[in-house]
This record gives structure tokens, sequence and C-alpha cells, in this order.
């Protein structure tokens, strides 16, 4: 039996729907004039290239704001840089969808040079709405200010004719959402352990009642060592301990004199300091108490420190822990070096160049996403001889102890006493950011095709190409030719609080 079937047009699909109203809705915006906008639009996007205007913004914010709205200025500006990232190594490249036909659009307000990458998303829109999603968390009032200017920056892309509506849309949500993620990493970090772990007691270290016998060098320039109250906290703890406050070049060569002539030599300052307080601690051979005085403390928060009042109770009471170190040795000559955090050779210590390099002249916040870029954007792989065996890395990055944590969480050890580095390998090949994302989104312990995360004793690294930078705690070298990385157990005393 023969059915007679109706032939009309098919049915519009949700996909079809909504590119259907993505062009209406771009030429509605073309064929309309906007009083004014002809002059500030175009300018301001313009502005908004390579995040100038939210780095400028961000920079004096940090110069003439509060303390609080610094650290505003700093989650906008990395939730600006994580957006920017994401868009540029994977947004781009997954839709690769076509730039919007410039037919109605009016000449005036064409952009000189069209951009040639792929329409969805919106960067600009991400880089705007990520910026003031940052700031939101840490301080409301400048983010209600900065969110007129964002819109009108996502919105000046539909009206010079370089996005669809819709990229605008999904630009301006996963800025958003790189804000949460920021948001999120911050809470952590401040949320971070500050249960002491199960390092080793060292029952060997001295009680300080009152301070004698404690030096205490404090970097000035450290994040947050000038606002700790500390000379307070130690006239009523301590009242017998030296302080010495100093910064720049002079810290190295004022904590080895202290080490030299201190029962206990105390720090106070960032990871960095903390860093070379550990190493002249090492080589003098005496405890080390550690005031947190830095942004982020990450050390002292792993190991269980929550502020100066913990040390200064620690120290009363004699209580410290026997933790491990990790060591680099530039081949048989060169002395050592040591971390307490971690050890990395490729896009990091890249990353961290850049910025060094740029932050003087344009600011941290615009430094920081500049280094990111350029990394994401020239970075090659490196060649290393690892263990004997050639290969091809993005990062090698030396854990001392292991990190846990995945995704947006933020990473964090449980203990410092486990005597292992934590080695983590991203392998070369395909794009950085791709492959960098998916290693920071696995665990410890992992094996796959894009990188290898294990747990060893020491790793020989050889064949390192001339002028490689590595990083250590925060801080920027060269390496050498070769190095050996090993874990020395148990082999710094360091005051903490028992549980």
């Amino acid at each position: 039996m023969l059915k007679h079937v109706k032939i009309g047009k098919s049915p519009l699909t949700w996909q079809g729907a909504v590119v259907r109203w993505d062009r209406r809705l771009f030429d509605v915006v073309a064929r309309r004039q906007w009083p004014g906008a002809e002059r500030v639009l175009p300018r301001l996007g313009r502005a908004a290239n390579h995040g100038v205007l939210w780095g400028t913004t961000a920079a004096a914010l940090a110069v003439f704001g509060s303390a609080r709205t610094r650290k505003a200025a700093v989650q906008g500006m990395a939730s600006l840089a994580l957006a920017s990232a994401s868009i540029n190594t994977v947004g781009k490249w997954s839709v690769r969808r076509p730039r919007p036909l410039l037919d109605g659009v009016p000449a005036v307000r064409r952009l000189a040079t069209q951009p040639h990458t792929t329409s969805f998303p919106s960067g600009h829109s991400a880089s705007a709405f990520a910026f003031t999603a940052g700031l939101a968390w840490e301080s409301p009032a400048w983010a209600v200010a900065m969110a007129p200017v964002a819109a009108s920056v996502a919105f000046s892309r539909v009206y010079t004719g370089v996005h669809y509506p819709s990229d605008v849309v999904a630009g301006a949500a996963l800025g958003v959402a790189a804000g949460l993620v920021v948001r999120r990493v911050a809470r952590g970090a401040q949320k971070a352990r500050v249960v002491p772990g199960d390092e080793r007691a060292a029952l060997e270290a001295p009680a300080l009642p009152d301070g004698e016998g404690l030096t205490v060098v404090v970097n000035t320039g450290s994040g947050t060592a000038g606002s700790t109250g500390l000379d307070d906290i130690l006239r009523t703890r301590l009242p017998k301990a030296e302080v010495i406050e100093c910064e720049g070049s002079e810290v190295a060569a004022e904590l080895e004199a202290a080490a030299s002539r201190a029962t206990v030599l105390g720090v106070c300052g960032g990871d960095g300091t903390i860093n070379a307080a550990a190493t002249a601690a090492l080589r003098a051979g005496v405890p080390l108490a550690v005031f947190p005085g830095g942004t982020l403390n990450h050390f002292a928060l792993d190991l269980g420190l929550a502020g100066v009042e913990d040390t200064c109770r620690a120290l009363t009471a004699g209580h410290a822990v026997h933790i491990g170190v990790g060591r680099f040795t530039p081949g048989p000559e060169g002395p050592p070096g040591y971390f307490l955090n971690n050890f990395s050779i490729g896009a990091y210590p890249e990353l961290l160049r850049h910025r060094l390099h740029w932050s003087p002249r344009i600011g941290g916040g615009p430094a920081a996403l500049l280094a990111a870029w350029r990394v994401l954007r020239a970075q090659r792989p490196l060649r290393l001889r690892l263990n004997g065996r050639m290969r091809s890395v993005w990062l090698l990055f030396a854990g001392n102890g292991t990190y846990h944590g995945t995704g947006p969480t933020p990473r964090r050890r449980e203990t410092l006493g486990e005597g292992l580095l934590d080695v983590r390998i991203v392998y070369g090949g395909g794009r950085p950011g791709p492959r960098l994302l998916a290693a920071a989104l696995a665990g410890p312990l992992t094996r796959s095709p894009v990188h290898n995360a294990t747990r060893l004793r020491s790793l020989r690294v050889g064949d390192i190409p001339p002028g490689t930078p590595l990083a250590y705690d925060g801080e920027y070298a060269k390496a050498g030719e070769a190095l050996v990385l090993d874990e020395l157990p148990d082999a710094l005393t360091v005051y903490r609080p028992r549980k």
C-alpha cells in the first residue's frame, strides 16, 4: 500500500535556531545607530587588547588600594590569565567558528586589522568578565564599578562586527567560571591543612621559653612580613629574641650570619625567604623557626602553621619535627641547592623568567598575563636525559613530598616527612596548554601518554640544553648541563606545635 508523504520544510533544529537568532541579533546591532558609540566602543575594545586595560586597572588598584583591594586585583588577574589560557589553547581550536561577514557593519565601526583567530568564544568578553568576577570575591564595590566597563567591552565585539552575540555570551560565561575556579583555589589555600601531620618528632629541639638564643631575620620586602605584628608578638611572648630586619640582597647574608651564632634560626617572609633560611640552617646544623610572612605561605601551611602564634607556642614548649628536604646538585663540582616545596624545569621556569623580566616595567599582574601568553605560544619541549633515557618534555616537576588534590582543588601535602620526591613529567608533543591542563587535572601516581607521575628517591637529569632555566620555591636560576635531584629524609628540624 502506497503512502502519500507531504514534503515540506524540515523541522528546524535547536542548533539552527541559535544560528538564525545569532545572525538576526547581529544584524540588528549592525543596523542600529548607537549615540556616541562610534567614538567610544571601538577604542574601548582596542584598550582591552592583550588584557592591557585590565592589567592597568589591576596595577592602579594594587598601588593605590587597600590590602584587600590588592588581593582582589591579584585574583582578578589570575582569573583573567586562566580564562585567556583556556580559550586560546582549547576553546578557539575546538569549535573553529568563522568570523561574521561584515557586509552590514558600517565601515566606521570596523577594526583596522581584523582578527585571524576563530570566532567562538570571545576572548575579550572572557577576559573582561573573568577580571570582574575575580574582583567580586574580595572587593564587591570595585566589581560593581567595573561591571559596566566589562559589559561595554563585550558589547563592542558585536558592535565592531568581530563576534556573534553567542560568542560574547559564551566568553562571558567562561570568564565567570574562571573567576569561580580561582576563588575556589584561593579559599582552599586559606583553608589548607593547619593540623600537624605525621612528621617524626625532634625530641632534641631546645625549648626557648623567653626566646633567648633565637635570632629572627625578617624580610621586610616579603608579602605580608611587614604587617604580621611580629615585633609586638615577640616582645610579649619571646622578649629575649634578637630581631633583624632587612630586605633584598641583604637577606641571604643576614641569614647565614644569624645561623652561625644562634641556637635557633628564625625567619619571617615568603617561601623564597624561607628557602634561604632553610639552606643556612642546614649548613649551620641548627633548628629553624618559621614565622609565616609571605603572600601564600605554602610551606608554613603544609607544615601546619596557621600563624605567628603557632610558632611562638612551639618554641616556648620545645616542640619540633624532622622534615625532608629536596636537593638539586648541578654536577660533581657545583654547590647543591635545596627546595622545601618544589623544583621544576620547562614551562613554569620560563613563565617565571618572563614575569620577572616584565614585572618591574608593567607590574606583576600584566607581567603574569604576558608571561603566560608568551609561554603558551612560543614554548618548545626540552630534550632531556632522564635516568639515562632521552625524553622530550614540556615540564619536569619534583615536589618535596607528595602533593594531593586534582583539578581546581589546590594541591597540598599531608606530610613533609615522607622522604620521597613527587616527580611529574609532562611529555613533549602536541600543544603545551592542553597537555599541561591534562597533567594538572590528573592526580599523583598516574601514567598516560601525556604525562607520568611517580615517587622517587632520586632522579638524574642530563643533556640539559645551555641556558635552560630552573625554578625552586619560586626562585629562578639557570641550570647546568646535568643535575641530580634527590630527597634528604629528616634533614631539617623545624618548630611546629604537636597534635
